[in-house]
């Protein structure tokens, strides 16, 4: 068992350009410390630099630094792309293991939508349309457990509020740390 009935687990997952990275952002910045955020991108290609592939060692980094992070008194939000085929086995162990509230969230953003979200971020000149649309994967849901999907009509504020209301963190004091 991992973490303590009162820590919060949030999963947040849709595909590039979403926004989950923005929503998880704010999530922390609006419940203050004691949030880790535990970022796909940043472990699989920053820490590892790997590509994303079944079995890849970002899957088992991903699950013990979420692990570490909750028994080390943190709420948590995993954050990524992390295709349900890739990762949906560790996320199921993850939420079975977790002793507290585990919330799962998909960003459902259509790919015209992502293709002008993907042009305002820095890497919009190395990865073209054609990247874009091999790593698109419509309503990639986990079948292992539930997610709540957020679609494209719903702003940034909206999502983060909604998210910190749901999984009750509006209401969890930020950690003296």
């Amino acid at each position: 068992m991992v973490g303590s009935a009162e820590s919060r687990l949030v999963v947040l997952r849709g595909n590039s350009a979403s926004g989950k990275s923005s929503v998880a952002a704010g999530l922390r910045e609006r419940f203050g410390r004691g949030l880790a955020l535990v970022e796909q991108d940043n472990l699989r290609r920053v820490v590892l630099r790997e590509r994303d592939r079944p079995g890849a060692a970002n899957i088992g980094l991903i699950d013990l630094t979420a692990r570490y992070a909750l028994d080390a008194g943190f709420h948590v939000v995993v954050e990524g792309i992390l295709y349900a085929d890739h990762y949906g086995e560790m996320l199921a162990g993850l939420r079975a293991d977790h002793r507290g509230a585990t919330h799962g969230y998909y960003l459902d953003v259509p790919f015209e939508e992502t293709l002008v979200r993907h042009a305002t971020k820095p890497i919009a000149d190395d990865v073209d349309e054609t990247q874009l649309r091999d790593w698109y994967r419509p309503r990639d849901l986990l079948n292992c457990e539930p997610e709540t999907v957020i679609g494209a009509d719903s702003s940034l504020e909206e999502t983060i509020d909604r998210i910190m209301a749901e999984t009750g963190l509006a209401h969890l004091p930020a950690l003296d740390r």
